[in-house]
């Protein structure tokens, strides 16, 4: 199934960036209808990868770049994130990925590895590639009928 909306972000593999695409993620969810757990998790998920992509695309070169492509389904937001610029084939990409596996030594992926455990706490499903660079692909699915339950919850406890 196509995404009813493809959006694609390049940006420099800067740590002063993730700030930028945390707020995009922000409001590409919120338009969706997540709750506001489900957007902070996103977020915290979000700038995971984008921390440990511009890490790893500094260690690659000087001036490198993050691409970011958010895929907006019916029922899910599935946000990828790409240590090594250039632009997503969606169908090529999806179709070469694999599950996050924890039997790969994750020290090779990234420091410790400690922000692919966190992202996949907070996420619904993790894939990623890591032939030619990394990619992380998330999803997080939009869960209608619990909105007005999370939203009352935000509003009686604060």
């Amino acid at each position: 199934m196509e995404p009813f909306d493809f959006i694609e972000m390049k940006v420099p593999a800067k740590a002063e960036y993730v700030g930028v695409i945390r707020l995009s993620t922000s409001g590409i969810a919120n338009r969706m209808g997540f709750s506001y757990e489900e957007i902070e998790d996103l977020k915290v998920a979000v700038s995971e990868a984008m921390s440990n992509a511009t890490e790893h695309a500094y260690e690659n070169k000087d001036g490198g770049e993050v691409t970011i492509g958010f895929g907006l389904y019916q029922d899910r937001l599935e946000v990828m994130v790409a240590d090594r610029g250039g632009s997503f084939d969606l169908k090529k990409v999806k179709k070469e990925l694999g599950p996050f596996v924890n039997n790969e030594s994750i020290e090779d992926l990234r420091e410790g590895g400690f922000g692919l455990f966190l992202i996949e706490a907070l996420m619904d499903k993790v894939e990623i590639k890591n032939d030619y660079g990394v990619i992380v692909l998330m999803t997080k699915y939009l869960h209608e009928n619990e909105v007005d339950i999370n939203d009352d919850q935000i509003t009686t406890s604060q």
